[in-house]
């Protein structure tokens, strides 16, 4: 008879017991290291609320018409009487250079006429994104459609008109002076459905920052506006028509009037017959290019009347508010008030004043406060840039 074999492959021992298994060493356990704690930043944006919903059915459409009347007429589809309501919501987040806007409201049709232009200092490009609903625009006889998840790219410096079925929106206001280097990019695009792989990354970015809006921090807010910037470029240029992309075009050549005076804003010599050099074109063209804003000289008015709001609004601008007059064109300050009040309703010690208090809060530098529901949409507008 053969042995038992015995060795790794035995799993008992002559006896019958179970094999003894190896002792195994057990090293010390060492202590986790704890991470340092992470300092958490205070969120930097306040958000603007606009809402009908507390209003009298009666009275909703009214006060939507009187929010909207800065940046279009709006209108209740005829089949539609006023005593059923209008619930309509807004909530606006202000970044310095970028003004996000989610809106969600019944149809309506809305217009932008060129007498609106003529008194207007809103002249921005933005970018509306559609989560539901539909909405058509006309802009120069051609109208645009879009839909949920779709971009579309427009300038509030030309007229339009449109309707809209019941949406939920979020739109990106974005002020000229952001795209003053890429006028003649931008100039060719207005009312256009931007489409392609870019467009689909930017509506991704929209998405994505649009829940953590109430968490951004002070650090954040000038990068993302810098990448809404640059994709927004990127999307327009590679979704540019071909037919409008002819620099001799009005559109383009009103971009390339408007960045000449952007660029000039404060020179001596920025007068119609210089522009009209530099552009290549006559005064009476300029004129002409003009009329919707009210003239050449009215649109360079508006324009260093905005500059000077932001060197007041500047907590670190300490010039003599006489000194940022003359430098807005007005060698007498008296002149400079009643002008700058007219513009902005409000004076230009009232600005300075509020910009000193708002530095003692700097959290909430990127937030307009004080904002109640009967702020107007183009309140929130003129305070871009600022």
């Amino acid at each position: 008879m053969g042995d038992r074999p015995t060795g790794p492959e035995s799993e008992e021992d002559p006896a019958g017991a179970p094999a003894t298994q190896p002792e195994r060493r057990r090293w010390p356990r060492e202590a986790p290291v704890q991470a340092a704690p992470r300092s958490v930043a205070l969120p930097a944006l306040t958000p603007m609320h606009f809402s009908t919903r507390d209003l009298q059915p009666a009275e909703q459409f009214q006060a939507w018409r009187a929010h909207m009347a800065p940046l279009v007429e709006v209108r209740l589809p005829d089949s539609i009487p006023l005593e059923d309501g209008f619930v309509a919501e807004q909530t606006a987040w202000h970044f310095g250079n970028l003004l996000i806007v989610q809106q969600r409201a019944p149809g309506h049709s809305y217009l932008r006429p060129q007498a609106m232009l003529r008194a207007s200092p809103i002249d921005h490009w933005y970018v509306e994104l559609l989560h539901s609903g539909m909405s058509w625009t006309e802009v120069d006889r051609r109208v645009v459609e879009n839909g949920p998840g779709r971009l579309v790219f427009r300038s509030l410096g030309y007229p339009f008109r449109g309707r809209t079925t019941a949406t939920d929106a979020i739109l990106l206001f974005m002020p000229y002076e952001l795209f003053a280097d890429d006028a003649a990019v931008l100039g060719g695009s207005n009312n256009a459905v931007l489409s392609g792989n870019l467009a689909d990354l930017l509506i991704n970015y929209i998405n994505g920052i649009e829940p953590s809006l109430d968490r951004l921090t002070a650090e954040e807010i000038p990068r993302i506006v810098h990448t809404v910037r640059d994709m927004v470029v990127a999307c327009v240029a590679s979704s540019a028509r071909p037919d409008a992309a002819g620099p001799q075009t009005n559109k383009g050549m009103m971009e390339r009037a408007h960045r000449y005076i952007h660029l000039n804003l404060h020179s001596a010599d920025l007068t119609p017959d210089a522009i009209g050099r530099a552009i290549g074109i006559s005064r009476t063209r300029l004129y002409q290019l003009f009329e919707s804003s009210g003239g050449v000289l009215n649109y360079i008015r508006r324009r260093r009347l905005q500059q000077a709001y932001a060197a007041l609004s500047d907590p670190a601008d300490s010039r003599p508010i006489a000194e940022i007059a003359e430098a807005a064109g007005f060698d007498v300050a008296a002149n400079f008030t009643r002008a700058f009040s007219n513009e902005f309703g409000v004076s230009p010690r009232e600005i300075r004043k509020a910009a000193a208090a708002a530095a003692e809060r700097p959290v909430a530098r990127f937030a307009q406060t004080g904002r109640h529901r009967g702020s107007t949409i183009g309140d929130w507008l003129k305070a871009l840039g600022k």
